[in-house]
């Protein structure tokens, strides 16, 4: 399972949208999204609901403590909530170490309400939990205690019998609508592939209908391939702060067209020590190992590629990354982790020959940059795919060392760091 955070909006459409088919349940939800690209007029024109009742506007971005940044504004009208945002739009703010522009808002009916409460649900190991609390908003923190927890089986029912230990603290006459309606989203979780799904808090409107206020959402994005047409048209976004460079966005592109796995993330352009790792589990703990061995700080990415990718995806994959670990040549030795276990089905021959062909193209760079290459990896065809490696060093003159299956996995990090070291 990836959990992949969504933005408010789509929470809460998805919400809207799949309780009343799955659940029959009608909730009053309202809510228009904002962007550096929206017109205000023609928003009003699809949205008229806008000019119609007070507002609420908040940025869409993934991080909270919006109050405490000035970043939210109650009972607005609509005249106010274009000012609001035009005013803050692009705004750089910093929210717990992160700083990023604000791109993103998203603009719902304000609800005058007395009441708080909170729900979420989240998949675990077992089965889901289901988190209840009549003390909701934002002092929950502050009153944890009041929270209750149930966990409903993977293959259970949140029955009335399974949520009364949640609702035993409400009056009797407003337990069976909040049962109703923590049965309601518990159903649109498991249909839609939600991971986490938290209303903080959601209150009941004048007419006693369940209105979450604040909501965040998190989809297993690999559960796409059967949920992504009920999604719809829905975008994970970055965390708060992070852009894609044009490399990572590269790899993302390839990653999606693909029913294999290509990951990118840049974490040090000047780092001294890359990885190209295959499988998920490896690239994790190659990359432990690397900060184990005191050279975290030196690490200039986090790769994998895995699910068998053919020749041509591990070439723009490969490719791709080297561009990054060859850049801005400063004379100081670099290290290459060409790593990975010992794969189960993936052919070792066909990815190692789009490497090899991605590295003879970029061999002057590579020796450029004073890169060594470190080789470990198993399984199918693997003697071949080492030959591939030991005869791209023999044809381009590129620094190879080539270990195989009978090698502990991370026995290349230590060979790296130490011909990293040698230059300091």
């Amino acid at each position: 399972m990836a959990r992949k955070k969504i933005r408010e909006y789509d929470s809460k459409r998805l919400l809207k949208q799949y309780i009343m088919s799955l659940a029959g349940l009608k909730l009053p939800l309202q809510a228009a999204q904002v962007d550096q690209t929206t017109d205000f007029q023609q928003l009003l024109d699809k949205e008229p609901w806008l000019n119609t009742t007070k507002l609420v506007v908040k940025p869409d971005m993934l991080f909270g403590k919006r109050g405490k940044n000035d970043l939210l504004a109650l009972n607005v009208d609509y005249a106010q909530a274009e000012t609001f945002i035009t005013e803050r739009m692009n705004k750089q703010v910093s929210v717990d170490g992160c700083s990023g522009g604000v791109s993103t808002f998203i603009v719902e009916p304000f609800v005058p309400h007395d009441v708080e409460y909170y729900l979420c649900i989240q998949s675990q190991r077992l089965g889901d939990a289901i988190s209840f609390s009549d003390a909701g908003g934002i002092e929950i923190e502050e009153n944890w205690d009041r929270v209750k927890t149930v966990t409903i089986p993977t293959a259970g029912e949140a029955d009335g019998d399974a949520l009364a230990p949640l609702l035993g603290s409400l009056p009797l006459e407003l337990r069976p609508a909040i049962e109703r309606f923590i049965q309601a989203a518990f159903m649109v979780f498991r249909e839609l592939d939600f991971s986490l799904m938290e209303m903080n808090p959601f209150t009941l409107d004048k007419e006693g209908l369940p209105f979450p206020l604040d909501m965040r959402g998190e989809l297993d994005d690999t559960a796409a391939f059967k949920s992504g047409k009920k999604w719809g048209e829905l975008m994970f976004p970055q965390p708060f702060g992070r852009t894609m460079s044009q490399a990572e966005q590269t790899v993302h592109e390839a990653d999606e067209k693909t029913g294999a796995s290509l990951k990118l993330t840049i974490l040090n352009p000047k780092g001294r020590v890359w990885t190209m790792v295959a499988g998920g589990g490896a690239s994790v703990i190659y990359t432990d190992t690397v900060g184990d061995l005191g050279y975290a700080q030196e690490l200039g990415n986090y790769a994998e590629y895995s699910g068998a990718p053919s020749t041509a995806e591990t070439y723009t994959f490969a490719k791709t990354l080297l561009r990054c670990c060859t850049a801005n040549p400063d004379g100081r030795k670099r290290a290459l982790l060409v790593g990975g276990g010992i794969a189960n089905f993936t052919s070792v021959a066909a990815t190692f020959t789009g490497i090899v062909r991605a590295m003879k193209e970029l061999a002057d760079e590579i020796k450029a940059a004073n890169v060594k290459v470190f080789v470990r990896r198993g399984g199918p065809q693997w003697q071949a795919g080492l030959d591939l490696m030991r005869k791209l060093g023999q044809e381009t003159g590129i620094e190879v060392d080539v270990h195989g299956p009978s090698e502990s996995m991370t026995c290349i990090c230590k060979l790296a760091i130490d011909y990293v070291r040698s230059d300091d």
